[in-house]
């Protein structure tokens, strides 16, 4: 019984080896191909995430600042994106201006007036259109930046 345990043991060895030996030469003989599919991940999630924060920004516009019942709406939504820009670093080196902006606003309602808001509001989509854009251009590969 030790006898064929021993063989299985050295059978079971060697197939590691080679197992492992054929990931490494798969993984330097395909290198671009691997980073290419881990980079169109990056990239989708990083879409997921502005198509996110482009959804709230659109709820914004059903609610008006002045109204004091929409209003804590408006703050709501405001510290929904302030929280989702805070967690991402790609988002949130692009947004920084802004955070602080959004966040004075959220802290003090008497601040916020539909003005301000469609202001900030506008600013972020346009934010957002040009990470749109410059994700894609890296996604296709244009490093014209």
């Amino acid at each position: 019984m030790d006898e064929i345990i021993k063989w299985i043991s050295l059978a079971s060895n060697i197939f590691t080896i080679f197992a492992s030996g054929l990931a490494i030469y798969i993984f330097f003989s395909k290198r671009e191909e691997i980073s290419s599919v881990f980079n169109l991940l990056i990239n989708y999630t990083h879409q997921l995430s502005l198509s996110e924060v482009k959804e709230k920004i659109e709820r914004l516009n059903e609610y008006n600042a002045k109204d004091p019942e929409q209003c804590e709406h408006v703050v709501n939504i405001f510290n929904e994106i302030i929280g989702q820009i805070r967690g991402n670093e790609r988002l949130k080196s692009h947004f920084s201006e802004l955070l602080g902006k959004m966040e004075h606003l959220a802290a003090d309602k008497r601040r916020l007036t539909e003005p301000k808001k469609r202001a900030l509001v506008s600013e972020l989509r346009e934010r957002l259109r040009h990470l749109n854009v410059k994700s894609i251009d890296n996604l296709v590969g244009d490093s014209n930046e």
